[in-house]
């Protein structure tokens, strides 16, 4: 399990602390970011891509990547999945399996050695080289987005092109045949993003930086919650999204963020600003961390205290998935109710930040929006004084449905 299916779920512990620390939710956010959106500049993808958008937002991320720091020329999930192939020599496509083991380990070699002949990080030369080279580098890391499909669903893996074209005939598969896989919109999808991206703000980030500066994919240190980031440069910590929804700014984009602040407690990557790049619109929005947590009305301003609640959670619970037995139900409880904000006195019910004198009466909220947001956090059992926190009920035993005998006696007799 990870930050990101904790999230989606608005019934695991991971997701209920959020929605409660987060006070004022993701609109104040959504407003400050349409602000600066650019929408005049979209890519849209080609007919060719089709079902493969995710493997071209794969390919693009780890290109961007590179361009700030190629010290690791091959996605370390990538190095996974190729990893993980040859791990059931058993199975009914024993000789399928080999195969792409085997030309995985070519892609690993041709991908390293075409990253560090481009010297895809130096800030003397562009962040993007020749076309013919580009497309060369686009099916390869197009090739090896595949293979990080086995990493994270080997399920969904078997509907890769790689899986499928492996399965039909283990013999004709060689590393050139893969990189013919790609279809040409896919190539050109990738490319045009990262030309895209020469030309903007991403750019700007590049060259008042230095590669070791910069961290790849940066992970963070508990065994209780997986989640990787895409990129920290310099306290910058960025997440590249390759929607076409490029608009507005959901909800579980913005927790991901916050997640990924939390979950670096021992400040390992001194992490002072947070921002999304959106690669087919060129929108590149930061927010140093204080004006961050005040737009997501953030109850613990203070990001030590903040980390400290964190961590609390994640290591007390499964806190990325739903409790079902009651005696779970019960623990997460308490452990949430243990780590709720206390707002002080004079100070507002729904962020507990200090309340403006109004110099008559104590006021309860500090401004409309915090007295609107009250109602809704009463609602979903995240304010004291509201209903209980939901939590679905253990799963119930299943019913022997009558058969249709049955069914035809118990119609008689109610007839009659």
């Amino acid at each position: 399990m990870s930050l990101t299916s904790g999230i989606q779920c608005p019934r695991t512990p991971l997701r209920r602390f959020l929605d409660r620390e987060l006070s004022a939710g993701a609109t104040p956010l959504r407003k400050n970011y349409r602000a600066r959106h650019h929408g005049d500049r979209l890519l849209l993808p080609g007919p060719g891509v089709g079902t493969e958008a995710g493997t071209v937002g794969t390919a693009i991320d780890y290109r961007l990547r590179l361009a700030f720091i190629a010290a690791k020329p091959v996605d370390p999930v990538a190095l996974a999945g190729i990893a993980l192939i040859g791990t059931d020599v058993d199975s009914y496509d024993s000789d399928a399996r080999r195969r792409m083991r085997a030309v995985g380990d070519e892609l690993t070699d041709r991908l390293t050695e075409t990253v560090l002949g481009l010297e895809l990080d130096n800030r003397d030369l562009p962040m993007d080289r020749d076309q013919d080279e580009e497309e060369d580098l686009a099916r390869l890391l197009l090739a090896a987005a595949w293979y990080q499909v086995n990493y994270r669903s080997p399920i969904g893996f078997a509907y890769t092109p790689l899986a499928v074209t492996a399965r039909e005939d283990p013999g004709a598969l060689t590393l050139e045949r893969l990189l013919q896989l790609p279809h040409r919109d896919m190539v050109a999808d990738v490319v045009a993003q990262l030309h895209q991206a020469a030309d903007g703000p991403l750019q700007a980030l590049r060259d008042r930086s230095r590669p070791e500066d910069c961290t790849p994919g940066p992970t963070f240190s508990t065994r209780r919650l997986t989640a990787d980031a895409d990129l920290t440069v310099d306290g910058v910590l960025i997440d590249f999204k390759s929607t076409r929804a490029t608009g507005t700014l959901r909800q579980a984009e913005a927790w991901q963020l916050a997640g990924y602040l939390l979950l670096d407690a021992e400040d390992r990557y001194r992490i002072d600003t947070v921002g999304l790049y959106l690669t087919r619109s060129a929108t590149f929005a930061t927010w140093p961390v204080e004006e961050y947590l005040e737009l997501l009305g953030a109850c613990r301003r203070d990001l030590t205290v903040f980390r400290s609640a964190f961590t609390e959670l994640i290591e007390g619970c499964t806190s990325d998935d739903v409790p079902w037995k009651s005696e779970e139900v019960d623990r997460v409880r308490r452990l949430l109710e243990r780590l709720a904000p206390v707002a002080a006195p004079g100070h507002c019910k729904v962020c507990t930040q200090p309340c403006p004198d109004s110099g008559r009466r104590t006021r309860e909220f500090c401004s409309p929006w915090c007295r609107a947001r009250a109602q809704v956090l009463k609602r979903r059992g995240l304010l004291p004084g509201g209903p209980v926190p939901l939590f679905p009920a253990p799963r119930k035993e299943r019913l022997d449905l009558p058969g249709d005998a049955e069914i035809v006696s118990l119609t008689a007799q109610i007839r009659s």
